[in-house]
């Protein structure tokens, strides 16, 4: 399983991407909340050929559209 962690903000967010005990996928980098950046961090998830759980902080409405993809 894939484990990503998104620590979301106002206008960006931070995604970091781990295997199970604790092997680094990808280190910690920013996205901004635009389609383009989505849409990128969308395509690198479903290229993993392993299931992808996506776990992210509650932070009023600045999760939303991350919720979309």
């Amino acid at each position: 399983m894939i484990s990503v962690g998104i620590d979301v903000a106002k206008g960006k967010s931070t995604v970091c991407i781990l295997k199970p005990y604790g092997e680094i996928v990808s280190k910690p980098f920013d996205i901004s909340h635009v389609e383009k950046d989505l849409g990128e961090l969308a395509a690198m998830l479903l290229r993993f050929d392993d299931e992808v759980k996506v776990v992210m902080e509650a932070t009023g409405i600045y999760p939303k559209k991350l919720m979309q993809l």
